[in-house]
């Protein structure tokens, strides 16, 4: 059983990653309002506002999971998104659209975003006995 010291630092780290997500999904929203007016440019800032800002509110309904179950299901809908995200992000540094210098610190970003998600979900899987 967790003491109220485990659960206090849990809940911080909880809030911590919310708030770095909220932060990811506004530097995305950033990213597509630079983006040019071609086609190519409209099209990518659509894509990326929708699956860019989907992983804050869906990180805020995992947190609040009504079971192990469902908790695990949110997080990957979450980690799928940022994946999307990342593929969006991949597009805008090779094709040349934006700078380097502002695409890479949001690509990092996502990445490490990613990863923590997976480590989550890894995590949760292993505590309810799925070793998958």
């Amino acid at each position: 059983m967790k003491s109220d010291d485990d659960n206090k630092s849990s809940q911080r780290k909880a809030e911590e990653l919310e708030d770095r997500m909220i932060d990811f999904a506004l530097r995305v929203g950033a990213v597509a309002e630079a983006l040019p007016a071609s086609k190519l440019g409209k099209h990518i800032a659509s894509q990326i506002i929708r699956c860019g800002t989907s992983p804050a509110p869906n990180y805020g309904e995992a947190d609040a999971g009504e079971s192990t179950n469902d908790f695990i299901h949110k997080l990957g809908v979450v980690f799928k998104e940022l994946r999307e995200t990342r593929i969006w992000l991949k597009m805008i540094v090779r094709g040349k659209i934006l700078p380097d210098r502002r695409m890479l610190p949001v690509l990092d970003e996502c990445n490490q975003l990613c990863h923590i998600i997976a480590a989550s979900i890894k995590t949760a899987k292993t505590n309810r006995g799925d070793f998958r």
